[in-house]
């Protein structure tokens, strides 16, 4: 049994979160249901619960404050927010949890499934990363926290050469020739490197566009990448292709 805690301000979305635990989650029990966060520091140091639902925007002290008071989290951890494009870019380059409200069930149904099935709990890289974050330029968010199963691994978003989709999982292919197999799919990391250099240019690659050496034409043609390898460009990406090299300052050379 998974015994949880929620934090939130608004006791409509306690409720409404708690009755979906408990129609939907029933291996989650929840403990106790905090609407400030000085009682949630309180609930969670009697408590120990092994999962914490916690809001974002609370009056007086925020998810993000309640973590920096807490300084370490001996549980798991997803947060409840309304729709903030910063606030969710951040967490996820954290390897962090998050569902949107309104919430869905079939959402939390596969959030509380990942929490049953993880070994580890957050690492204190991860709050780290995240509060060094909150309050930066989506661009400042430069590096990602890749899971891994040594740990987490932190990845400067500049040493990524190229991302190639493998049904469910990306293959990052690293400056180091390092290649790292992760449970996301591409879209995800598409969505996560918007606000940096990279383009989906094939429905299976994505590529960091200051590591194209050369675009060949054709069809749709292909990129040469620093790293010699060379990945198709789908006839839809193409314009879109040259547009972004041709726009890019001090743009690496390329058969045009």
């Amino acid at each position: 049994m998974i015994r949880a805690i929620i934090v939130d301000d608004e006791p409509n979305c306690c409720e409404v979160l708690n009755e979906l635990l408990d129609r939907h989650c029933p291996g989650v029990q929840v403990m106790d249901i905090c609407h400030n966060g000085y009682s949630a520091i309180s609930a969670i140091g009697e408590g120990r619960p092994d999962l914490v639902f916690l809001d974002i925007e609370m009056p007086e002290m925020n998810g993000f404050q309640l973590l920096e008071r807490l300084g370490k989290m001996p549980f798991q951890l997803i947060f409840t927010t309304s729709y903030d494009q910063y606030a969710i870019k951040a967490i996820r380059h954290s390897a962090l949890d998050y569902l949107l409200k309104p919430i869905d069930r079939e959402e939390l149904k596969e959030a509380v499934s990942k929490v049953a099935s993880k070994l580890r709990l957050p690492l204190p890289e991860q709050l780290g990363l995240l509060l060094e974050w909150m309050g930066k330029p989506a661009n400042a968010l430069n590096k990602l926290a890749i899971p891994t199963l040594e740990g987490l691994q932190m990845v400067p978003v500049e040493s990524i050469i190229s991302c190639a989709s493998d049904s469910n999982y990306s293959i990052l292919n690293l400056k180091t020739s390092q290649r790292l197999v992760v449970c996301r799919t591409l879209k995800e990391f598409e969505e996560l490197l918007e606000d940096h250099s990279f383009l989906r240019v094939h429905h299976s690659h994505l590529v960091n566009l200051k590591e194209v050496t050369k675009y060949v034409k054709g069809e749709g043609g292909y990129v040469l990448m620093s790293d010699g390898t060379t990945i198709d460009v789908s006839r839809s990406r193409k314009e879109v292709l040259l547009s972004r090299l041709n726009g890019r300052p001090g743009g690496a050379g390329r058969d045009l």
